[in-house]
């Protein structure tokens, strides 16, 4: 309750403005739906919040009940006032039952209402992050109140675009739950510190305190198992020495430093030895991966067993660069995502495998995840969206699920 003391402390009433009406937010709580008023005991003495209590109650006698909420909705910087209430379950008030689907990759999060949900991936310009983006727009599907917004930048070296992405998206209040992707894990540790709306990171991590989950492949796993799948390939096609080189994405991004560690340890574990010196770097590029393929023919005339790659573009384009070079004929090509044309490449003997994220599952789980949190559930740390080994004996079955998911 408000004391004598706290009443004569709070100005006038025909001093109150505005400006002192946006001051005053800082003392708001989290409400349960807009236009519910935080109880005096919750805001104690804060004279700013005495002044928040004052505006809308004369806005309520002036304005009446609709313009209490419109100004309020103009306060909120953040939309995490919204977000407690957008997203909550059934009339039942109950947490959500999950059921299973075969393309959902998770569990449904049950009845919700009015939620948005807001999708920054590192870029929709690949076939790789169609399947995030098919993935997460297909719990909007399933869940038709729940609001998911997909969107990304052309390209994985555009940090700036992504930046503004993130920026613009995070001080909008238009969104309840944020899916981030980084580009730049650091800069994006930086960009979200101090939000309280949810946040979950998809494929890469980010290590902050705001984001609530993880969701992705374990990347350092899922490439020793590809690691050591290689070895075994390239012992069964003749080679007496099994050495490895690493065709990499961004050179110190979260996931291709995983990815290189997994690989490292997967070919050192089957026996094999990867050439830790001899990293080549190529943005996660195919054309750059191509000119790295070109590097390490000049350097090894004699041939190399295993060449692991960032993803599987750059698997390709480095099979396509050696392609007519009889001392790699043999060589193992490793990739890594499991995308269409890498299923067709190895079906066609040109990619020898590829380490297949399940980059729908990914999207999906991801916007589960923050639906999830919005209505209070409490997340695992990391959600693994599973990953395998794709070669001929697969690839077809791979191919045909990845169509089911965009043609």
């Amino acid at each position: 309750m408000c004391t004598k003391r706290n009443m004569r402390k709070s100005p006038p009433l025909t001093k109150i403005t505005t400006k002192g009406c946006q001051n005053g937010i800082i003392a708001l709580k989290y409400y349960q739906n807009v236009g519910a008023f935080l109880s005096p005991t919750a805001v104690g003495t804060d004279r700013r919040a005495d002044n928040l209590r004052v505006c809308l109650l004369r806005m309520k006698k002036e304005r009446g009940f609709i313009m209490k909420k419109r100004l309020l909705a103009m306060l909120m910087t953040g939309a995490m006032v919204a977000s407690l209430a957008a997203c909550s379950g059934g009339s039942s008030g109950g947490s959500p039952t999950p059921s299973t689907d075969d393309k959902t990759g998770g569990d449904k999060a049950g009845t919700t209402s009015g939620c948005s949900v807001d999708v920054i991936l590192k870029t929709t310009a690949s076939e790789y992050w169609s399947y995030v983006k098919a993935g997460a727009e297909a719990y909007s599907k399933d869940n038709p109140d729940v609001k998911v917004e997909v969107k990304g930048a052309t390209s994985e070296t555009a940090y700036d675009e992504q930046q503004n992405m993130i920026e613009t998206d995070l001080n909008s209040g238009a969104y309840n739950a944020f899916v981030i992707a980084p580009l730049q894990a650091d800069l994006v540790k930086t960009l979200i510190a101090g939000q309280t709306a949810p946040i979950i990171a998809v494929d890469t991590n980010i290590d902050a305190p705001e984001v609530l989950s993880f969701v992705g492949t374990g990347n350092e796993d899922a490439a020793a198992m590809g690691g050591k799948a290689a070895v075994e390939a390239a012992k069964a096609a003749g080679w007496d020495k099994v050495q490895a080189i690493a065709i990499s994405g961004v050179q110190g991004d979260g996931t291709a430093t995983a990815r290189l560690t997994g690989y490292e340890k997967g070919v050192t574990e089957a026996g094999g030895e990867f050439l830790k010196d001899e990293i080549q770097y190529a943005d996660a590029v195919a054309d750059k991966a191509a000119t790295s393929m070109e590097a390490i023919m000049q350097n090894h005339p004699e041939g190399v067993a295993i060449i692991v790659c960032n993803n599987d573009d750059m698997a390709m384009a480095a099979a396509r660069a050696a392609k007519g070079n009889a001392a790699y004929a043999k060589t193992i090509f490793v990739g890594f995502d499991g995308i269409q044309s890498a299923c067709n490449a190895i079906l066609s003997g040109e990619e020898t495998m590829s380490v297949a994220q399940e980059a729908y599952d990914m999207g999906y789980k991801a916007v589960d995840a923050a639906v999830k949190a919005v209505n209070g559930e409490k997340l695992e740390k990391f959600i693994d969206s599973g990953c395998s080994v794709i070669n001929k004996d697969n690839a077809q079955k791979r191919l045909d699920t990845l169509k089911g998911y965009i043609g």
